[in-house]
């Protein structure tokens, strides 16, 4: 509501009708005003590893170097600067978290999955949960009607099965960009959360007819590829965003509240970036009054808080 941005009223629920929502036909179901994460905290803390690939004949939109080629030309450069997440990238992130003792959201392209599933394996047996990313980041559930939107979600869904072990239960879209039925879609896969969405600070259900699903809305402040690459700041200002968030969050924020530390394993993965990585993480642990864990545990909380809604 206008002039109130940080209340909600739980009484109500909104049925979001708007072509254009992402969540075309489902009802919001907000958490209560006194929700915390768990163990009573008020602040949550989620690390977000993005380990990500293009098609074959597809490369980055954003890489280092400023000039763009000539149409029609492979920028390989750019797919070289991608590759680094699977040689070496998400290597340093997952050893940094084992160092840390963090247990991280890793949204996974369907084609690391095929390719490399040793290395999905790997994050999964460390602890980390392992989330759906699409099959490429160029497969965008907006560019697909909903037959093809199913299919690549059921075929991710598969890819990273077989490689993890265990099914995944979240997906990002790549630009966490959905459609307008992939929220619907994703419930009735069986999906138990999705972070395509950046319209909240918290949690919420929303529910399809017999189907539900919790939007964990992302944040970008404290995200590699927006402040790093777009922004052209340096790593150190990764760090100072997110000192920033909890000095402000225990000062002035009266409820719950949560931020997310994104990076990509072909950005930040490399040690200039994993510098900051590891320093948010040590921050992090040192706060007693920080709730640290994955967008599983984050739904699975949420479910538990709202079973009754």
């Amino acid at each position: 509501m206008p002039g109130t941005p940080y209340t909600v009223n739980i009484d109500k629920v909104s049925t979001m009708n708007a072509p254009l929502s992402v969540h075309t036909g489902g009802t919001e179901v907000p958490v209560p005003a006194n929700f915390l994460w768990p163990g009573g905290k008020r602040i949550g803390v989620i690390f977000r590893i993005a380990f990500e690939a293009w098609s074959d004949d597809q490369w980055p939109g954003i890489s280092p170097m400023g000039n763009p080629l000539k149409p029609g030309f492979p920028d390989l450069n750019a797919r070289g600067w991608a590759e680094y997440a699977y040689r070496r990238g998400i290597f340093r992130l997952l050893d940094g978290c084992a160092h840390h003792r963090v247990k991280a959201t890793v949204v996974v392209c369907g084609i690391l999955a095929e390719r490399f599933p040793h290395i999905v394996k790997q994050i999964a047996d460390a602890g980390h949960e392992v989330a759906a990313h699409s099959y490429t980041m160029d497969r965008m559930s907006v560019y697909m009607n909903e037959d093809e939107e199913r299919r690549n979600i059921r075929h991710v869904a598969d890819l990273i099965e077989r490689a993890a072990g265990k099914r995944p239960v979240g997906w990002i879209n790549p630009r966490g960009t959905p459609g307008p039925n992939t929220a619907r879609i994703l419930a009735e896969e069986g999906f138990q959360w999705h972070g395509d969405t950046l319209n909240d600070d918290l949690p919420y259900i929303v529910k399809f007819g017999a189907h539900s699903i919790v939007a964990i809305p992302s944040s970008m402040d404290v995200n590699d590829l927006p402040l790093y690459m777009k922004h052209g700041q340096p790593p150190s200002v990764y760090v100072e965003n997110f000192e920033t968030f909890l000095k402000y969050a225990r000062k002035r924020e009266k409820g719950a509240c949560k931020i997310d530390q994104g990076v990509h394993a072909h950005v930040f993965g490399r040690p200039a970036g994993m510098w900051a990585f590891d320093r948010v993480m040590k921050i992090a642990k040192k706060s007693k009054d920080v709730w640290i864990g994955t967008r599983a545990e984050a739904a699975a909380h949420v479910r538990k808080i709202l079973k009754n809604k």
